[in-house]
């Protein structure tokens, strides 16, 4: 493989949503519908011409299947435990709803026990859900879940395709490693939608809607498809001032999710790779297959406009913001592993409603570090914080040393969780939590 058309270093790849960004059937809820998820052992197809694999899966209604819903919709989840040890649901992106919130509103879940809360999707975009909280060490490693609430408003395309990313760490006996421990003698292995390649199917002239995630445990990513350009038009579950994706290529932290727009502009019955890159090298990680049917329309769309926002790229007043500094990385008692978390503990800090906090956020780690807020999208700042990304986050990743500088308004009245993890698969996930009243 020629992998000169898609050079990246370890570095550019890890602080690339910060910093070079630049560059089916389906699971349906109606509102007032109940939605069953349950934690229980599965297996995995990891390894083509080999028995699956054991591993802790997340099931809903239809397995293996995306979670998709509309903005506005009344959703009651009932979520059971069959696993041997508690767990708790993870949720990407979910701001507003203290009470679906991870450890600091819902306890670990006992083993054979089930619990019941309510869910209203006030904002469309593409979400996530895990079991990975508690993940580190466990007997088995667990995917994530891809969850996409569609806009209420019209938006001009004509395929809709989420893409979910994994890495595994396999040993030769074909078992599985979770984070958190030494993957010793293991080897890597990627999957699309729970497969080792996934074929997407377009005609010439289609508009196709990708929903790229990055649902891997510890690595970051970079996603290209061969010979088409994407737009980048929403972000962690926020749409953004839409921009072309810096040599047609996305890069994605741990947790991050970016819809990007693409135009089917090859001739009919050819194909392009969709390549994935992992910091180390390129591999094909499905294909785009054009159909030998005549082009859907004479001409592609036009440039596209912004995705339908509530408050579309609202502006910070940083004039008198509340600014704290938060160290990553390092020895700390002050973060803790998840399993011992608890509510008594400080918090990293408190704000008031309605105020700005800008957070400056420093890697005292040797390896780049991910950042992940929840209950708030904050925007990236520029080095003089005279300016900001046209895009919202709730996931970043920081390179080795490096201090980056973000901001958000405190909205949303409750307690929330901050967790952090470095890029390595041994490092442990840690957590602190803030609160706004």
């Amino acid at each position: 493989m020629n992998q000169g058309v898609f050079p990246l270093s370890r570095r550019e790849l890890l602080t690339g949503v910060g910093a070079t960004l630049w560059v089916p059937a389906s699971a349906i809820a109606q509102a007032g519908r109940r939605l069953t998820l349950r934690a229980a052992p599965g297996e995995a197809a990891l390894r083509p011409g080999h028995p699956d694999t054991p591993i802790w899966s997340l099931m809903a209604q239809t397995p293996n299947a995306d979670l998709r819903f509309r903005r506005g919709d009344q959703v009651e989840i009932a979520f059971r435990n069959d696993l041997p040890v508690s767990t708790v649901l993870n949720w990407y992106g979910l701001d507003e709803i203290a009470a679906a919130q991870a450890l600091t509103a819902r306890q670990p879940l006992a083993p054979g026990a089930t619990e019941n809360f309510g869910i209203s999707f006030r904002k469309a975009g593409t979400f996530l859900c895990d079991l990975r909280l508690l993940g580190d060490g466990q007997a088995y490693p667990s995917p994530a879940r891809a969850l996409i609430v569609a806009e209420t408003e019209p938006v001009a395309v004509d395929r809709d395709e989420a893409i979910l990313i994994e890495d595994w760490r396999i040993r030769s006996d074909g078992s599985t490693i979770a984070p958190g421990t030494e993957p010793f003698g293991a080897s890597t292995i990627f999957t699309a939608n729970g497969q080792a390649s996934v074929d997407i199917a377009t005609r010439r002239h289609q508009r196709l809607r990708f929903r790229f995630i990055n649902g891997c445990q510890r690595t970051g990513i970079a996603v290209k498809i061969e010979e088409h350009d994407l737009r980048v038009m929403a972000i962690d579950s926020r749409p953004s001032e839409p921009f072309p994706a810096r040599n047609g290529q996305l890069v994605l932290a741990p947790g991050t999710r970016i819809d990007a727009f693409l135009d089917a502009t090859r001739p009919p019955g050819s194909t392009a790779e969709i390549m994935l890159h992992d910091g180390k090298e390129a591999r094909p990680i499905g294909r785009l297959v054009y159909s030998a049917e005549s082009p859907a329309r004479d001409a592609p769309l036009p440039v596209p406009p912004p995705l339908p926002e509530d408050r579309p790229f609202a502006p910070i007043d940083l004039r008198n913001a509340t600014r704290l500094d938060l160290t990553l990385g390092g020895p700390s008692p002050e973060w803790t592993a998840p399993a011992g978390f608890s509510g008594a503990s400080a918090p990293a800090f408190r704000a008031r409603t309605g105020r700005t906090v800008v957070l400056a956020l420093t890697n005292r780690a040797q390896v780049p570090t991910v950042f992940h807020l929840h209950g708030h999208h904050f925007r990236l700042l520029d080095r003089l914080d005279d300016g900001w990304k046209p895009f919202w986050l709730d996931t970043l990743a920081i390179d080795a040393g490096a201090t980056q500088r973000i901001a958000f308004a405190a909205e949303h009245v409750g307690r929330w969780l901050i967790d952090s993890f470095a890029t390595t698969w041994s490092a442990p996930r840690l957590v602190r939590w803030y609160s706004v009243e």
